[in-house]
């Protein structure tokens, strides 16, 4: 593929030093779409520079949304009116993050169409749980071959109850909650790291949210917002798994700084179980005020296998996003490891392209996989699978695999991670990336 980006690692190099978390990935497109809330003027500060935000700020600059980077921040003004005719679909279509945009978007219109949205191939994928959510405030969505069809008459306060935790479509409802004078209430909703950040950054638009970090959300909406916001973007748990995987692959002594541990301590349970020594210090608190953070020593550890199926639940469970990482690390870990990916349905496939780095896996289905371990990881050439954390697993079992190995197309990973070849060499990996 043409001016595709490639990474050329020299496997099997032992890393070392401090490597400080990044900012999340699903925060910040979230938030990205909570702004168009606001009337007036949003600064997200410590915003990752990924292609999923990117896209989502071409989409916003596409309506005619004044949207500046300075520096880490992004700067959003937005005009007198909204323009949907001429939005980006180009852009629109490549994330799914898109979706959220309904949840502001039906306080600007009582009609619109929006794309389709893609992101990661990760099989059937339905937007029923935000349709569900949605039309208890009186929102119809109808589903085209490549467009969303959004229309509503009056909004009303509602109970929202969800038969399904989703990140996504609990924002959804707590966007559409927020500017819908009266009390929601949304049940069983996801309380997951991103749907925190959704809620802090809501209070400071005057929306009081009651029980964050809880299953049951009670949103105080506000006929109108208008705010000048500066609102700091929390740290990412799915970017500090990647350095936990990352240092057990390679094992080494690495210190993984502003973790998210709320958000990792169901992982870190598995892995102490699984024979990881750890410590965590200076625990303190995000920018947000909400999500707390420490400081992760890792240590060279012999692992054996969880004696348990290792599979994802809502939070405060292991989280989805953390999941694939266990594939890579069973390829150090003695014995047979189960996991099940029961979410998608097409996932636990792509475990399978650690083969190519001379894992033994065995599929049972779509969802369920063994790794024997542990595994002598090799040099291969790969073209990156099309899914975020199941490419970057094929990244850290080639930080692990003694030669020269290339990883193709790695675009579905600067979706989701920033700067990730300087981060790495930093702790002394070979790695380069290179166009073409």
């Amino acid at each position: 593929m043409q001016g595709e980006m490639n990474f050329i690692i020299e496997g099997g190099e032992q890393l070392s030093g401090v490597v400080e978390t990044s900012r999340s990935k699903n925060g910040a497109v979230a938030l990205l779409a909570a702004s168009l809330l606001n009337r007036g003027t949003t600064t997200l500060q410590n915003v990752p520079k990924i292609e999923e935000v990117n896209r989502l700020i071409e989409v916003l600059r596409s309506l005619g949304v004044s949207v500046e980077w300075k520096d880490a921040d992004v700067v959003i003004t937005p005009p007198e009116r909204i323009n949907l005719e001429t939005i980006d679909r180009a852009a629109a279509t490549k994330t799914r993050s898109i979706l959220m945009f309904i949840g502001s978007l039906i306080h600007l219109f009582d009609a619109f169409d929006l794309p389709q949205s893609g992101g990661c191939t990760l099989g059937l994928r339905s937007a029923r749980p935000h349709t569900m959510a949605l039309e208890k405030f009186g929102v119809s969505i109808e589903a085209h071959t490549d467009s969303y069809h959004i229309t509503h008459t009056a909004l009303a306060p509602a109970e929202v109850i969800f038969y399904e935790s989703s990140d996504t479509a609990t924002i959804n409802a707590l966007l559409a909650a927020a500017r819908i004078p009266g009390a929601s209430t949304i049940k069983y909703a996801s309380a997951n790291y991103q749907v925190q950040e959704v809620c802090g950054f809501l209070k400071m638009l005057g929306v009081e949210v009651d029980g964050i970090g809880t299953t049951t959300l009670t949103v105080h909406g506000v006929k109108d917002i208008d705010r000048e916001v500066a609102y700091s973007v929390a740290e990412d748990p799915t970017d500090a798994m990647f350095f936990i995987a990352a240092a057990i692959v390679t094992g080494s002594e690495i210190t993984i700084s502003a973790a998210p541990i709320e958000f990792l301590e169901v992982e870190l349970l598995v892995l102490e179980k699984m024979g990881l020594r750890y410590m965590l210090q200076n625990p303190r608190l995000s920018e947000n005020g909400i999500t707390k953070l420490v400081d992760i020593v890792l240590k060279p550890s012999e692992l054996t296998a969880f004696p348990e199926k290792i599979h994802a639940r809502p939070y405060p469970g292991l989280n989805i996003d953390n999941l694939p990482f266990f594939a890579v690390i069973a390829t150090r870990a003695k014995g047979t490891t189960l996991i099940h990916d029961w979410v998608y349905e097409k996932r636990a496939i792509y475990y399978t392209e650690l083969d190519r780095l001379g894992a033994h896996t065995s599929l049972h289905d779509p969802h369920r996989i063994s790794i024997e371990g542990p595994a002598h990881l090799k040099a291969a050439e790969v073209i990156c699978p099309p899914a975020l954390r199941p490419a970057t697993i094929i990244l850290v079992g080639m930080l692990g695999a003694k030669g020269r190995s290339t990883l193709r197309n790695v675009y579905s990973i600067n979706r989701g991670y920033e700067d990730i070849v300087n981060r790495l060499k930093a702790l002394g990996a070979k790695i380069e990336s290179h166009q073409g």
